[in-house]
């Protein structure tokens, strides 16, 4: 199976490194012509340049920050009134780490925003074109923690769970029009995120961060802690046309960690 995404528009979230640089690199290098959509121009700049060279296309990039919904909407809104979009992947930075005790109304709040109302504005006018072509292919990027909860992310776990709620609500209403929406449940990957929460709770329960990950490694039936570019490969499949028959559904990619079925 060679996977081709010629021809094809891809808007990346959260892709100037991470899990969203590898979707947006594997997207890449199958063919999509990608904007890559993050704060730090000096990453974002790095990654175009780089995919510039190894591929055919002109990649771009958009500086946003999503903590901000008022000015994101307006920067992501005249985009996608100017530009057509294939590929939607819905990815932001995590809200802070904490507890239900530690949280506050204004956190939720802010959480909302960045993970939840970011995600629906920027679908709802993605979609638009995709009907119109009939085809399109929308993924969120979300967590194993809406089956199984963290109690450390109290909030990412309550906007992520109204994520794919909603997702599936929206995929009832799509799907005819060869538009898909599906949501990825992501388990334990190297990345700078995961750094940051280890981190947080080394300081937190004053362990290593060493057996943090020795941890973790222990949970996981594979053994190891996944490598970025095998999520890229999952949302590539699920972005071209092999996949047009998966529609609504919630997969996880977590070597094996999730107990519930």
């Amino acid at each position: 199976m060679n996977i081709s995404l010629k021809s094809k528009n891809a808007l990346v979230g959260g892709s100037s490194k991470g899990l969203g640089n590898a979707v947006a690199r594997q997207l890449a290098l199958s063919g999509a012509k990608v904007t890559l959509v993050a704060r730090s121009e000096d990453l974002l700049v790095n990654t175009i340049n780089e995919l510039n060279k190894l591929t055919d296309c002109k990649h771009e990039y958009i500086i946003c920050d999503y903590n901000d919904h008022e000015k994101y909407s307006k920067i992501i809104g005249q985009y996608l009134a100017n530009n057509r979009i294939d590929i939607l992947i819905n990815n932001t930075q995590g809200p802070k780490s904490a507890d239900v005790n530690s949280l506050s109304i204004n956190d939720y709040q802010k959480a909302f925003d960045l993970l939840f109302k970011n995600t629906v504005f920027t679908t709802m006018l993605a979609i638009k074109n995709m009907k119109k072509n009939n085809w399109g292919r929308i993924i969120n990027m979300t967590s194993i923690s809406v089956k199984e909860p963290l109690s450390y992310l109290a909030l990412s776990n309550s906007m992520r769970s109204s994520v794919i709620s909603w997702a599936k609500t929206l995929s009832n209403d799509i799907g005819h029009k060869n538009v898909t929406i599906n949501n990825i449940l992501t388990g334990y990957f190297d990345t700078e995120r995961l750094k940051e929460l280890n981190s947080d709770k080394a300081k937190k329960f004053k362990v290593n961060v060493d057996e943090l990950y020795d941890a973790m490694r222990n949970q996981v039936p594979i053994g190891r802690i996944g490598r970025p570019e095998e999520f890229g490969y999952l949302i590539t499949f699920l972005a071209s046309e092999y996949a047009s028959y998966i529609n609504g559904a919630n997969i996880p990619i977590d070597g094996g960690l999730l107990k519930s079925i």
